[in-house]
């Protein structure tokens, strides 16, 4: 059984920042890979960024250059810096986690994003 946690949404206004985290707990060897996705009401979830085991990263070209993924791989825990925030940037975020040998990823509840104008 393996738990996955968001935390660090809120309100904010344009411009500002957030600091989005999400840990994974439980029973597992190790983790692939993790990462952020978004979805705003009547729209289709879409990967935001990605942390690879190996370190390589990807971002949504409409937030690249303002996000950052990052991690702390001895807590498990992958960040979401996201600076110049846009009211197109409210959504959903959800973190996904890739287990090694895990035949389903892994997703967290949640955290509702706001930015106002």
């Amino acid at each position: 059984q393996v738990q996955v946690a968001e935390s660090g949404g809120g309100l904010v206004q344009a411009g500002g920042s957030l600091r989005l985290s999400c840990a994974a707990s439980g029973s597992f060897f190790s983790i692939n890979a993790m990462g952020w996705y978004r979805q705003a009401p009547g729209k289709q979830r879409e990967l935001v960024a990605v942390l690879t085991k190996g370190g390589s990263t990807s971002y949504a070209d409409s937030v690249k250059g303002r996000f950052t993924i990052s991690r702390d791989n001895a807590k498990n825990t992958v960040y979401l810096q996201m600076n110049s925030l846009k009211p197109e940037d409210t959504a959903v975020y959800f973190c996904n986690v890739v287990l090694f040998g895990s035949a389903r990823d892994q997703w967290g509840q949640g955290t509702q994003v706001t930015v106002s104008s």
